[in-house]
């Protein structure tokens, strides 16, 4: 249906942020106890919850887009993903990535959050490409174009919805004990 041009970006597209999704969520799933206090220290009540909900999303995000599968719902989960990290971590430190410290941890800017998450975006409406476990199905056409919209705009309310419930800045290490 695509020309190869296409299809081949659209697989580096789909794996470059399919490894980078993965490569956090190990990361993640191999410091359980030290994330789970870096959550806490954000202010995030049920910071094992957190953790959890955190790890395996960036881990299914990961490999859903290596294989290209579920493409569409996928690259919306890494928008969501990154839209909590910019409203919680990196919105105060201002555009650029140079970390400075906030109370001996460094913090970074969100131009690296707000390039992964436009790029999962695009990669939400543009679909998978024709080297894809989606279009070996046959269910790409049904997950991308407005439907990737409409998972993107989904991501981000149950986003919002996320941090209205979970997130209370300012309370630190007392979220581990809710």
């Amino acid at each position: 249906m695509h020309d190869d041009a296409f299809n081949l970006a659209m697989l580096i597209l789909r794996v470059g942020l399919g490894i980078v999704f993965l490569a956090h969520g190990i990361k993640h799933a191999r410091g359980r106890e030290k994330t789970t206090k870096w959550f806490a220290w954000l202010g995030f009540k049920q910071a094992p919850l957190q953790w959890l909900l955190s790890t395996a999303t960036e881990i299914g995000v990961g490999v859903l887009l290596i294989i290209g599968l579920l493409t569409g719902p996928a690259a919306a989960g890494a928008v969501g993903i990154m839209a909590v990290a910019f409203w919680t971590v990196h919105r105060p430190a201002g555009f650029f990535i140079t970390a400075f410290m906030r109370e001996g941890i460094d913090v970074e800017g969100w131009e690296y959050v707000f390039t992964l998450a436009f790029t999962a975006s695009a990669l939400a409406i543009a679909g998978p490409g024709d080297w894809s476990l989606d279009y070996q199905m046959g269910i790409e056409h049904v997950l991308d174009a407005w439907w990737g919209v409409v998972f993107v705009a989904g991501s981000l309310v149950i986003s919002a919805l996320q941090l209205a419930t979970f997130w209370r800045p300012n309370q630190g290490a007392d979220a581990t004990e809710s």
